[in-house]
Protein backbone atom coordinates (compact mmCIF):
# COMPACT_ATOMS: atom_id res chain seq x y z
CA UNK A 1 0.00 0.00 0.00
CA UNK A 2 1.47 3.21 -1.32
CA UNK A 3 2.21 6.16 1.63
CA UNK A 4 1.89 9.63 1.54
CA UNK A 5 3.87 12.10 3.34
CA UNK A 6 2.36 15.61 3.93
CA UNK A 7 3.74 18.52 5.58
CA UNK A 8 0.26 18.98 7.52
CA UNK A 9 1.26 23.10 8.36
CA UNK A 10 3.26 24.62 5.43
CA UNK A 11 -0.01 25.91 3.90
CA UNK A 12 -1.18 29.60 4.56
CA UNK A 13 -4.63 28.49 6.65
CA UNK A 14 -2.85 25.47 8.67
CA UNK A 15 -3.11 22.07 9.05
CA UNK A 16 -7.31 22.68 8.39
CA UNK A 17 -7.33 22.26 4.61
CA UNK A 18 -4.92 19.95 4.85
CA UNK A 19 -6.19 17.65 6.90
CA UNK A 20 -9.82 17.98 5.23
CA UNK A 21 -8.16 17.02 1.74
CA UNK A 22 -6.33 14.17 3.22
CA UNK A 23 -9.47 13.02 4.86
CA UNK A 24 -11.39 13.58 1.48
CA UNK A 25 -8.66 11.54 -0.16
CA UNK A 26 -8.95 8.82 2.23
CA UNK A 27 -12.58 8.86 1.46
CA UNK A 28 -12.45 8.05 -2.28
CA UNK A 29 -9.30 5.99 -2.04
CA UNK A 30 -8.59 3.23 0.81
CA UNK A 31 -5.18 1.87 -1.37
CA UNK A 32 -3.07 4.21 0.57
CA UNK A 33 -1.98 6.17 3.77
CA UNK A 34 0.05 9.14 4.96
CA UNK A 35 2.11 10.31 7.56
CA UNK A 36 1.09 13.92 8.45
CA UNK A 37 3.45 15.65 9.93
CA UNK A 38 2.80 18.56 12.21
CA UNK A 39 1.71 20.12 15.60
CA UNK A 40 -0.19 16.88 16.74
CA UNK A 41 -2.16 18.64 19.22
CA UNK A 42 -3.62 20.81 16.24
CA UNK A 43 -3.98 17.66 13.65
CA UNK A 44 -5.08 15.02 16.10
CA UNK A 45 -8.54 16.57 17.15
CA UNK A 46 -9.17 17.28 12.84
CA UNK A 47 -9.00 13.23 12.09
CA UNK A 48 -12.21 11.10 12.93
CA UNK A 49 -11.61 7.94 14.84
CA UNK A 50 -12.38 6.22 12.17
CA UNK A 51 -9.61 7.72 9.73
CA UNK A 52 -6.69 7.81 12.60
CA UNK A 53 -5.18 3.76 11.60
CA UNK A 54 -4.61 5.26 8.15
CA UNK A 55 -3.14 8.78 9.19
CA UNK A 56 0.00 8.62 11.22
CA UNK A 57 1.09 11.65 12.89
CA UNK A 58 4.72 12.74 13.03
CA UNK A 59 4.88 15.66 15.21
CA UNK A 60 7.15 18.64 14.55
CA UNK A 61 6.28 22.34 15.07
CA UNK A 62 8.84 24.50 13.48
CA UNK A 63 7.62 25.46 9.94
CA UNK A 64 9.46 27.36 7.23
CA UNK A 65 7.33 30.57 6.45
CA UNK A 66 7.17 32.21 3.22
CA UNK A 67 9.58 34.92 4.93
CA UNK A 68 12.20 32.46 5.22
CA UNK A 69 15.22 31.93 3.02
CA UNK A 70 14.64 28.25 0.89
CA UNK A 71 18.31 27.46 2.14
CA UNK A 72 17.22 28.11 6.22
CA UNK A 73 15.06 24.97 5.34
CA UNK A 74 18.40 22.83 4.90
CA UNK A 75 20.14 23.79 8.69
CA UNK A 76 16.20 23.02 10.58
CA UNK A 77 15.80 19.56 10.63
CA UNK A 78 13.04 19.59 13.06
CA UNK A 79 10.65 21.78 10.10
CA UNK A 80 7.84 20.00 9.11
CA UNK A 81 8.92 20.15 5.28
CA UNK A 82 12.33 18.45 6.20
CA UNK A 83 10.73 15.64 8.03
CA UNK A 84 8.66 15.09 5.24
CA UNK A 85 11.25 15.01 3.16
CA UNK A 86 13.14 12.44 5.06
CA UNK A 87 10.35 10.52 5.48
CA UNK A 88 10.53 9.79 1.51
CA UNK A 89 14.50 9.68 1.51
CA UNK A 90 14.38 7.06 3.71
CA UNK A 91 11.97 5.27 2.47
CA UNK A 92 8.92 5.18 5.14
CA UNK A 93 6.79 7.28 2.33
CA UNK A 94 6.43 6.80 -1.43
CA UNK A 95 5.68 11.05 -2.28
CA UNK A 96 6.08 13.67 -0.81
CA UNK A 97 3.17 16.74 -0.82
CA UNK A 98 3.75 20.28 0.34
CA UNK A 99 1.75 23.27 0.13
CA UNK A 100 4.17 25.32 2.36
CA UNK A 101 7.62 27.27 1.05
CA UNK A 102 7.99 25.94 -2.54
CA UNK A 103 11.75 26.98 -2.68
CA UNK A 104 12.61 24.93 0.61
CA UNK A 105 10.40 22.01 -0.88
CA UNK A 106 12.23 21.64 -4.35
CA UNK A 107 15.57 22.44 -2.29
CA UNK A 108 15.23 19.87 0.21
CA UNK A 109 13.64 17.35 -2.33
CA UNK A 110 16.69 17.71 -4.41
CA UNK A 111 19.13 17.53 -1.99
CA UNK A 112 17.79 14.96 0.29
CA UNK A 113 15.74 12.72 -2.00
CA UNK A 114 17.85 13.34 -5.05
CA UNK A 115 17.45 13.60 -8.70
CA UNK A 116 16.91 10.41 -11.03
CA UNK A 117 20.48 9.28 -12.65
CA UNK A 118 21.02 11.75 -15.76
CA UNK A 119 18.60 14.46 -14.62
CA UNK A 120 21.02 17.84 -14.33
CA UNK A 121 18.27 20.04 -12.85
CA UNK A 122 14.60 18.83 -11.65
CA UNK A 123 11.70 21.26 -12.91
CA UNK A 124 8.46 22.36 -12.23
CA UNK A 125 6.10 21.32 -14.53
CA UNK A 126 1.98 22.47 -14.96
CA UNK A 127 -1.17 22.09 -16.58
CA UNK A 128 -2.56 25.33 -18.80
CA UNK A 129 -6.29 25.03 -20.47
CA UNK A 130 -6.97 24.97 -23.79
CA UNK A 131 -9.57 25.74 -26.01
CA UNK A 132 -9.84 21.83 -26.79
CA UNK A 133 -11.24 20.81 -23.61
CA UNK A 134 -7.89 19.62 -22.80
CA UNK A 135 -4.50 20.78 -21.35
CA UNK A 136 -1.15 22.04 -22.34
CA UNK A 137 1.82 20.34 -19.77
CA UNK A 138 4.02 23.09 -19.34
CA UNK A 139 7.97 23.10 -17.68
CA UNK A 140 9.66 24.41 -16.15
CA UNK A 141 7.71 27.30 -14.79
CA UNK A 142 10.05 28.19 -12.37
CA UNK A 143 12.60 25.63 -10.52
CA UNK A 144 15.26 27.01 -12.56
CA UNK A 145 16.21 30.44 -13.81
CA UNK A 146 19.23 29.51 -16.53
CA UNK A 147 18.94 26.28 -18.42
CA UNK A 148 21.44 25.26 -20.80
CA UNK A 149 19.71 23.42 -24.14
CA UNK A 150 20.81 20.51 -22.71
CA UNK A 151 19.01 20.73 -20.08
CA UNK A 152 16.09 22.11 -22.21
CA UNK A 153 16.32 18.40 -23.91
CA UNK A 154 16.23 16.98 -20.39
CA UNK A 155 13.07 18.57 -19.57
CA UNK A 156 11.08 17.97 -23.23
CA UNK A 157 12.00 14.01 -22.01
CA UNK A 158 10.77 14.31 -18.39
CA UNK A 159 7.55 16.24 -19.99
CA UNK A 160 6.91 13.61 -22.97
CA UNK A 161 7.29 10.62 -19.93
CA UNK A 162 5.16 12.57 -17.28
CA UNK A 163 2.37 12.92 -20.58
CA UNK A 164 2.34 9.43 -21.54
CA UNK A 165 2.26 7.69 -18.23
CA UNK A 166 0.53 9.95 -15.83
CA UNK A 167 -1.45 11.85 -18.19
CA UNK A 168 -1.92 8.88 -20.32
CA UNK A 169 -1.59 10.44 -23.85
CA UNK A 170 -0.27 7.84 -25.74
CA UNK A 171 1.37 10.22 -27.84
CA UNK A 172 2.68 13.30 -26.33
CA UNK A 173 3.31 15.92 -29.46
CA UNK A 174 6.13 18.61 -27.44
CA UNK A 175 7.07 22.23 -28.92
CA UNK A 176 9.83 24.19 -28.02
CA UNK A 177 8.46 27.49 -27.02
CA UNK A 178 10.15 30.30 -28.74
CA UNK A 179 9.01 33.82 -30.54
CA UNK A 180 8.32 32.24 -33.95
CA UNK A 181 7.93 29.02 -35.76
CA UNK A 182 10.57 28.86 -37.91
CA UNK A 183 13.69 27.08 -36.59
CA UNK A 184 15.98 30.20 -37.67
CA UNK A 185 13.70 32.12 -34.57
CA UNK A 186 15.03 32.03 -31.11
CA UNK A 187 17.74 32.44 -28.50
CA UNK A 188 20.85 30.86 -28.91
CA UNK A 189 20.10 28.56 -26.41
CA UNK A 190 16.50 27.58 -27.96
CA UNK A 191 18.35 26.88 -31.77
CA UNK A 192 20.49 24.68 -29.94
CA UNK A 193 17.51 22.89 -27.98
CA UNK A 194 15.97 22.63 -31.22
CA UNK A 195 19.13 20.48 -32.74
CA UNK A 196 18.54 18.10 -29.66
CA UNK A 197 14.62 18.19 -29.57
CA UNK A 198 14.11 17.14 -33.62
CA UNK A 199 15.44 13.59 -32.81
CA UNK A 200 12.85 13.00 -30.29
CA UNK A 201 9.77 11.34 -31.19
CA UNK A 202 5.86 13.72 -31.95
CA UNK A 203 8.26 17.18 -31.51
CA UNK A 204 6.37 19.50 -33.10
CA UNK A 205 9.20 22.18 -33.49
CA UNK A 206 9.19 25.63 -32.33
CA UNK A 207 5.85 26.96 -30.68
CA UNK A 208 4.59 30.49 -29.69
CA UNK A 209 2.69 31.27 -26.70
CA UNK A 210 -0.91 31.24 -28.11
CA UNK A 211 -0.03 27.50 -29.57
CA UNK A 212 -0.07 27.12 -25.26
CA UNK A 213 -4.10 27.69 -25.43
CA UNK A 214 -4.87 26.14 -28.81
CA UNK A 215 -4.41 22.62 -28.07
CA UNK A 216 -2.19 22.27 -30.59
CA UNK A 217 0.42 20.69 -28.43
CA UNK A 218 0.42 18.47 -25.52
CA UNK A 219 3.75 20.07 -23.62
CA UNK A 220 5.96 23.10 -24.11
CA UNK A 221 9.15 23.36 -23.01
CA UNK A 222 10.85 26.39 -21.64
CA UNK A 223 13.32 27.16 -19.29
CA UNK A 224 11.95 28.47 -15.90
CA UNK A 225 12.14 32.23 -16.27
CA UNK A 226 10.33 32.16 -19.37
CA UNK A 227 7.98 29.98 -17.56
CA UNK A 228 7.41 32.05 -14.81
CA UNK A 229 6.22 34.80 -16.13
CA UNK A 230 4.12 33.07 -18.94
CA UNK A 231 1.96 31.61 -15.50
CA UNK A 232 2.26 34.84 -13.83
CA UNK A 233 0.53 36.15 -16.82
CA UNK A 234 -1.52 33.77 -17.63
CA UNK A 235 -3.30 33.73 -14.27
CA UNK A 236 -3.27 37.60 -14.21
CA UNK A 237 -5.06 37.80 -17.86
CA UNK A 238 -7.75 35.15 -16.83
CA UNK A 239 -8.57 37.39 -13.59
CA UNK A 240 -8.53 40.09 -15.49
CA UNK A 241 -10.99 39.60 -18.07
CA UNK A 242 -13.26 38.03 -15.18
CA UNK A 243 -13.35 41.43 -13.84
CA UNK A 244 -14.02 43.33 -16.32
CA UNK A 245 -16.83 41.19 -17.92
CA UNK A 246 -18.20 41.79 -14.09
CA UNK A 247 -17.68 45.49 -14.41
CA UNK A 248 -19.44 45.61 -17.25
CA UNK A 249 -22.53 43.64 -17.26
CA UNK A 250 -25.24 46.36 -17.16
CA UNK A 251 -28.62 45.44 -15.43
CA UNK A 252 -30.79 45.13 -18.07
CA UNK A 253 -32.92 42.95 -19.22
CA UNK A 254 -30.52 41.67 -22.20
CA UNK A 255 -27.39 41.34 -20.14
CA UNK A 256 -29.41 39.87 -17.56
CA UNK A 257 -30.54 37.36 -19.99
CA UNK A 258 -26.87 37.05 -21.70
CA UNK A 259 -25.47 36.81 -18.00
CA UNK A 260 -28.07 33.89 -17.48
CA UNK A 261 -26.78 32.03 -20.43
CA UNK A 262 -23.08 33.24 -19.80
CA UNK A 263 -23.17 31.63 -16.23
CA UNK A 264 -22.44 27.67 -17.06
CA UNK A 265 -19.76 28.88 -19.65
CA UNK A 266 -18.21 31.23 -16.50
CA UNK A 267 -18.67 27.60 -14.17
CA UNK A 268 -16.77 26.16 -17.21
CA UNK A 269 -13.94 28.51 -17.55
CA UNK A 270 -13.23 28.94 -13.69
CA UNK A 271 -12.64 25.16 -13.48
CA UNK A 272 -10.45 24.80 -16.51
CA UNK A 273 -7.95 27.65 -14.58
CA UNK A 274 -8.73 26.94 -10.82
CA UNK A 275 -5.51 25.39 -9.50
CA UNK A 276 -7.62 23.50 -7.15
CA UNK A 277 -8.71 21.14 -9.84
CA UNK A 278 -5.10 20.26 -10.69
CA UNK A 279 -3.59 19.94 -7.11
CA UNK A 280 -0.37 21.27 -7.76
CA UNK A 281 2.77 21.79 -9.54
CA UNK A 282 4.51 17.77 -9.95
CA UNK A 283 8.85 18.03 -9.32
CA UNK A 284 9.81 16.06 -12.16
CA UNK A 285 13.87 14.15 -12.07
CA UNK A 286 13.03 13.72 -8.88
CA UNK A 287 13.62 10.35 -7.77
CA UNK A 288 9.98 9.99 -5.78
CA UNK A 289 6.88 11.90 -6.87
CA UNK A 290 6.67 15.45 -5.64
CA UNK A 291 3.76 17.48 -5.35
CA UNK A 292 4.05 21.27 -4.52
CA UNK A 293 1.07 22.98 -3.84
CA UNK A 294 -0.19 26.45 -3.99
CA UNK A 295 -0.02 28.26 -0.03
CA UNK A 296 -3.59 28.85 -0.31
CA UNK A 297 -4.79 25.69 -1.21
CA UNK A 298 -8.25 24.22 0.05
CA UNK A 299 -9.26 21.33 0.61
CA UNK A 300 -10.36 20.10 -2.89
CA UNK A 301 -6.61 21.14 -4.53
CA UNK A 302 -4.82 19.03 -1.66
CA UNK A 303 -7.52 15.84 -2.26
CA UNK A 304 -6.19 16.43 -6.11
CA UNK A 305 -2.66 17.00 -4.95
CA UNK A 306 -2.51 13.35 -3.30
CA UNK A 307 -4.38 11.76 -6.61
CA UNK A 308 -1.46 13.04 -8.72
CA UNK A 309 1.11 11.84 -6.29
CA UNK A 310 -0.47 8.46 -6.05
CA UNK A 311 -0.76 8.23 -10.28
CA UNK A 312 2.98 9.55 -10.22
CA UNK A 313 4.04 6.79 -7.61
CA UNK A 314 2.11 3.58 -9.46
CA UNK A 315 3.39 4.76 -13.06
CA UNK A 316 6.41 4.09 -14.48
CA UNK A 317 7.68 7.69 -14.77
CA UNK A 318 10.89 7.44 -13.04
CA UNK A 319 12.33 4.36 -14.37
CA UNK A 320 11.13 5.52 -18.44
CA UNK A 321 12.82 9.19 -17.55
CA UNK A 322 15.97 7.33 -16.60
CA UNK A 323 15.86 4.99 -19.75
CA UNK A 324 15.13 7.88 -22.34
CA UNK A 325 18.15 10.03 -20.86
CA UNK A 326 20.55 7.20 -20.91
CA UNK A 327 18.72 6.45 -24.39
CA UNK A 328 19.76 10.02 -26.36
CA UNK A 329 22.92 10.34 -23.98
CA UNK A 330 23.21 14.16 -24.55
Amino acid sequence: MLKIAIDGMGGDFGPEPIIEGLLAALKSNKEFSAIAVGDKEQILPLIPEAYQERIEILHATDVISMSDLATDALKRKDSTIYKATELVKLGNADALISAGHSGASMGLATLRIGRIEGVTRPAIATLMPTNENKSTLVLDVGANIDSDAKILFQFAIMGQAYAKDVLHIEEPKTGLLSNGEEESKGSIVTKEAFTYMKNLPNFAGNVEGNDIFNGSVDVVICDGFVGNILLKTAEGVADTISKIIKTNLKRSLITIAGAVLMRKVFKTLKVKVDYAEYGGAPLLGIKAPVIISHGKSNAKAIKNAIFQAIDAADSNLNSDIKEKLAQYKI
